[in-house]
């Protein structure tokens, strides 16, 4: 018989709608009944518990797709140090243009174009941020490098950069730039200053200027003059032009940045000219009217391929070997997994009915920790079948709160992260297993082996994994265009610096049994006979 959270009644329909409500609403709930109906009813609600063993496992890296690049160094007393790079190709828009040189027809007396000479004045790449972790004035060294080989769609964050760029070739460098977070030598009125909508103006940057001459003008200028169709679109211009950098952070350790942008802009010198004829200008002494500008040509945007690559040290396997208790980790650090007795609880319940199934993972408070720079613990945390993890990512899912389910950690009341409900995970995996049993059972006819077919549904690479699910730090957005109806778009890894350490493990007493389990609490209707 399949285990289910319907009802099998209509006429407490309402009566169950009304307390898997309340049960829903309340992380605290203990137990729920409905003992308050007559016993001439034939029902009655029971609350019971499993024990849910507990494991965590370094991991070695994820799938990381964001436009945002993260770069430098940290080590932390716990988990060692962690360390970022990232590498990214630059877009260029379809239809890309760059200005044409002013000439002058003397029979119409009209002009066209508008460069001062057919020169760059400066090139730069410019790596915009706003936010970072650890110390802001730590002394820090960034090093940009030209990519040789174009990126492949590589999403995952153990990603090697040395396949793409030659540490060994010196033209290979574009630059190297001393910094720190918080740069002290901006002055307060311009970091502070805003604009008539109130925003800042100041964006936080490192600038690496280029040779105006090799990279402005050969690289750039002079191929676009003889190859505009490079320029067509950003697939073009990656793979005949300029095909991306390489950001690493060699010197220093305690700040990761988290780098928004990074721009490459040449500055050139313009006539102004008259908007009917295209002439250009004149001063007052006779001379040309000409001025300045500084334009960002080529940007990393999110049509584009960016791969971060994240290094943690050893004792991040030494960490996640501890058995008193299990972590999460992020970035790319370490998965709690549980293992959910789904055949005790349908051995149990097979003839009753699901109400409600209720996960808590609680973490110890270690707020007392000496250490100033102390991650705190992941924001939002993902619920998912082991089994369901890679395509999760790499399709770009959202949770359906049937195999995957996201919370958000309650920090303030009970250090936990609270599944109230996750029924539909519990009876679809029962149901699973029963339908295949089944259907093996058929087609073996008399030769049935139950006891084989059960180890082989526990060994084989395909079915293994049937009963776990793991707890993975993620980011979470919303469509916030609809205030009262927010809808989830995006879950993606966590790629910040956090941790918590988890009550359970997987620590074993004299007699074998698991020390510390966590529990999950099934509430569920029993229909008398």
């Amino acid at each position: 018989m399949k285990v289910r959270y319907i009802g099998k009644v209509k006429f407490i329909g309402a009566l169950l709608f009304a307390v898997l409500a309340f049960f829903g609403c309340d992380d605290n709930t203990g137990s729920l009944g409905l003992g308050m109906l007559p016993g001439s009813d034939g029902i009655s609600a029971n609350t019971t518990t499993f024990d849910v063993t507990t494991r965590s496992f370094a991991i070695d890296s994820v799938y990381a797709k964001t436009s945002t690049g993260y770069v430098g160094k940290f080590t932390d007393p716990e988990f060692g140090y962690y360390e970022t790079s990232f590498m990214t190709e630059l877009n260029c828009t379809d239809g890309f243009t760059l200005p044409e040189v002013y000439k002058y027809d003397p029979e119409t007396k009209t002009g066209t174009g508008i460069m001062a000479g057919d020169s760059v004045v400066s090139a730069q790449l410019v790596v915009f941020y706003r936010s970072w972790f650890g110390d802001s004035l730590s002394a820090c060294r960034m090093k940009l490098f030209e990519l040789d080989k174009k990126l492949d769609k590589n999403r995952y964050t153990n990603v090697n950069p040395e396949e793409y760029y030659n540490k060994f070739d010196s033209k290979s460098l574009l630059g190297l730039k001393a910094y720190s977070a918080y740069d002290t030598s901006i002055p307060d009125s311009v970091r502070f200053e805003k604009d008539q909508n109130n925003k800042y103006t100041f964006y936080p940057n490192i600038v690496f200027p280029l040779d105006k001459k090799t990279f402005g003008e050969d690289r750039i200028l002079k191929v676009y003059r003889e190859h505009p169709e490079y320029f067509k679109d950003a697939a073009t211009f990656i793979d005949k032009v300029f095909k991306g950098v390489y950001v690493q952070c060699d010197q220093a350790d305690g700040t990761i940045l988290y780098i928004d942008q990074v721009d490459l802009q040449m500055q050139f010198r313009f006539h102004a000219v008259d908007d009917t004829t295209g002439v250009a200008l004149k001063k007052k002494d006779g001379t040309d009217s000409l001025y300045y500008s500084l334009q960002t040509v080529f940007a990393s945007t999110k049509e584009v391929i960016q791969a971060n690559q994240f290094l943690n040290s050893d004792m991040i396997k030494q960490k996640a070997a501890e058995t008193e208790h299990t972590y999460i980790k992020s970035p790319a650090g370490i998965f709690t997994e549980a293992t959910i007795p789904y055949d005790e609880i349908y051995k149990k319940l097979s003839k009753d009915t699901l109400n409600a199934v209720k996960m808590t993972f609680t973490n110890y408070d270690e707020g007392n920790s000496n250490f100033k720079y102390r991650m705190s613990a992941p924001k939002n945390v993902l619920l998912i079948r082991k089994k369901e993890l890679k395509s999760f990512f790499e399709t770009n899912k959202v949770t359906d709160n049937i195999t995957s389910f996201t919370v958000t950690h309650n920090n303030i009341a009970t250090n936990q992260y609270t599944f109230s409900n996750i029924a539909r995970l519990v009876t679809t995996c029962i149901n699973e297993k029963q339908a295949a049993k089944k259907a093996a059972k058929e087609k073996s006819g008399s030769a049935w082996d139950e006891a084989k077919w059960e180890n082989d549904w526990n060994t084989d690479e395909a079915t293994k994994d049937w009963d776990k699910v793991l707890l993975i730090p993620v980011n979470v957005t919303y469509d916030t265009s609809n205030q009262n109806n927010p809808i989830l778009t995006a879950v993606e890894n966590d790629l910040k610096p956090g941790y918590a350490k988890l009550r359970g493990g997987p620590e074993k007493d004299a007699s074998g049994q698991v020390k510390s389990p966590i529990k999950i609490e099934v509430t569920y209707t029993s229909f008398n006979e």
